[in-house]
């Protein structure tokens, strides 16, 4: 089993699922963003992006998919939710608005504010950080009067979250 992985991306995901399910696995750290400094890397990954993960005949891109293969494929102690579990469809919501409610608006801002601050762009970076903060807030008042997201314990459902909220 290797991950591909940069410091600060979303193969921080994986790569914090496979520290807690305790399983072996080899780990290559790249420069960011490996699409352009790590070229050797787009022979392995045509997309160039990171995480990036193997697993025997499986490789995969996508950091939420990665986590939710290593709790269906390994035995752990509760990381994942069975589909007959009443918060399953909850579950499933967290990991995914993840990177679909949170990140998204998330990376927008940091994009126009950090990378490319031209005034003119300042407006977008704002009304995405509006966005951004409006998901904030429900978040918030999800987690008021719980300690994990679903199922009263930590799944990868945090994880997927706890990242978006890192960057």
């Amino acid at each position: 089993m290797k991950l591909w992985h940069c410091g600060g991306a979303r193969s921080l995901r994986p790569l914090w699922t496979l520290e807690e399910l305790g399983l072996p696995y080899e780990l290559e750290i790249l420069q960011f963003p490996p699409r352009l400094l790590e070229k050797d890397f787009l022979k392995l990954n045509a997309l160039g992006t990171v995480p990036y993960f193997t697993d025997g005949d499986t490789s995969m891109t996508e950091s939420v998919a990665i986590c939710q293969y290593l709790v269906d494929r390994y035995p752990n102690d509760g990381l994942g939710l069975e589909r007959a579990h009443p918060e399953y469809g909850d579950y499933l919501n967290w990991l995914h608005q993840a990177d679909a409610t949170l990140t998204f608006p998330q990376t927008i801002y940091l994009r126009y504010t950090a990378f490319e601050p031209a005034p003119e762009k300042l407006a977008v970076a704002e009304d995405y950080a509006k966005w951004f903060m409006a998901r904030l807030r429900r978040l918030d008042a999800f987690l008021e009067e719980r300690e994990y997201l679903v199922a009263g314990r930590f799944t990868i459902a945090d994880i997927a979250i706890g990242y978006a909220l890192y960057l």
